[in-house]
């Protein structure tokens, strides 16, 4: 097709896709035990019938269903439009979907329908980029430091980041990127392993794993905790003295804790050096994530996978609520409001370690931890990103992990699900789900 005719979004697929990763306790921690890995997914048919756009939001079964009917909601606001007329302004079109005012009722910018517009912005960015024949992280790290800005909505962080802050930010790092690009391409960015860790595993299994990881080179592992103080101890002191005094390990507790009993749990934890506990408390509680990060230093605070916009996300910098910004491909508003919190945590000096435990999320936030170090926040040592190692096998470029460091996606596009796995695993009706519904029946 010629790329100067418009470029027709002629429908909206929508797919409620669930991996039964419960079965094995994949996933499971404090406050998910059974879960299993979800993806409302979106697919955006073009009138150039080699072209389509595939985005997704991560949920952990039930409830997936009212993610897919929020996208379906935002299906006439879509339909007929000209993606080449986004692409050109990919701010003026994110803020038209966010200002709906009826779905903004719903949030404002918050909930399932703004993990909705995720989605569907998700799918456009994959969109853009499959139009330009490179990757996402490439299509950013390309971007002028003006293109990037326009991207963001600043209303609601100009009072800690303005526009012209940011394009400085921006244009520091500009002469830097080519050199950046190259280096990503030869050694990859720095991960860390939860796969060890999972709260279901049996000891057996933490051991075998943690031993697993080291072999491959992880020097950052994490371990779930949050459940039984006694049991935690006992698994604490078990990785520790697995991975020795040298390797780092963090602890993830999922929200479930009080401020008191974070401070008061994490005081026998801190015993074996972690370097972060993950979400000590509900993920709304900025001023409870600040006394517990003073309680507890020297051991530090991350949080981010449930930090719901970019609003909440500066609350957190300034308050010094987090020493570690954990980035979601999925909670926000896709790469808009993505670059908005990224922008944020340079002003505010905390490097950025993307959250991956879910289904896809490894395959979305490489782009987005490679368009920070190549673009934003550059050279940072305490940078490291997440990696669960399953479910990989259903995307058509799996995230690749060498020697524990990411290496970078070259297909273009973002992230998109074999058709084979969207069909086999689509819920209830699909080919595995029948064969659990006839297990259990």
């Amino acid at each position: 097709m010629d790329r100067r005719s418009p470029l027709l979004i002629t429908g909206v697929r929508t797919l409620d896709v669930r991996f039964p990763t419960s079965r094995s306790l994949d996933g499971s921690d404090a406050m998910n035990p059974d879960p299993d890995y979800s993806a409302p997914y979106v697919i955006l048919t073009t009138n150039d019938q080699q072209l389509t756009g595939h985005g997704f939001a991560f949920t952990i079964g039930p409830g997936t269903e009212v993610v897919v009917a929020a996208i379906e909601a935002l299906a006439p606001h879509v339909v007929g439009g000209d993606a080449l007329t986004w692409f050109a302004d990919m701010g003026t079109f994110a803020r038209r979907l966010l200002g709906i005012s009826q779905f903004r009722w719903l949030g404002p910018e918050k909930g399932v329908m703004h993990m909705a517009i995720g989605a569907v912005l998700n799918a456009v960015w994959d969109l853009f980029a499959k139009t330009r024949g490179i990757p996402v992280w490439q299509l950013l790290a390309e971007m002028s430091p003006q293109e990037l800005v326009a991207l963001v909505d600043f209303r609601y962080i100009v009072d800690a980041v303005s526009p012209s802050a940011a394009l400085e930010m921006l244009e520091s790092e500009v002469g830097k990127r080519k050199d950046r690009v190259a280096e990503l391409k030869r050694v990859g960015l720095p991960a860390y392993t939860t796969s060890a860790g999972w709260l279901g595993y049996d000891d057996e299994k933490v051991v075998r794993r943690t031993r697993e990881a080291m072999a491959d080179g992880y020097t950052h592992i994490k371990l779930k905790v949050g459940r039984d103080l006694e049991e935690d101890i006992r698994r604490c002191r078990l990785v520790r003295d697995e991975i020795g005094p040298e390797r780092s390990l963090m602890v993830d507790a999922n929200q479930v804790w009080s401020v008191p009993d974070a401070i008061e749990w994490m005081s026998h934890l801190a015993q074996f050096r972690p370097v972060w506990i993950e979400e000590p408390t509900s993920p709304d509680d900025i001023l409870g994530h600040a006394a517990i990060a003073k309680a507890v230093a020297p051991i530090r605070v991350a949080s981010g996978e449930h930090i719901q916009n970019r609003v909440m996300f500066k609350q957190f910098l300034a308050a010094g609520a987090i020493s570690f910004c954990q980035i979601d491909a999925c909670r926000v508003a896709s790469i808009n409001e993505v670059v908005a919190i990224l922008l944020l945590a340079k002003r505010y000096g905390v490097p950025v370690c993307p959250h991956a435990g879910g289904v896809g999320l490894c395959e979305l936030v490489v782009h987005l931890a490679a368009f920070d170090a190549i673009a934003v926040g550059g050279e940072q040592p305490d940078r490291v990103v997440e990696f669960v190692d399953h479910l990989h096998e259903h995307f058509v470029e799996p995230s690749v992990v060498q020697q524990a460091r990411y290496q970078l996606p070259m297909r273009p596009g973002y992230a998109e699900i074999k058709a084979e796995s969207l069909e086999r695993y689509y819920f209830p009706n699909g080919p595995v789900w029948r064969d659990v519904a006839d297990a259990r029946g």
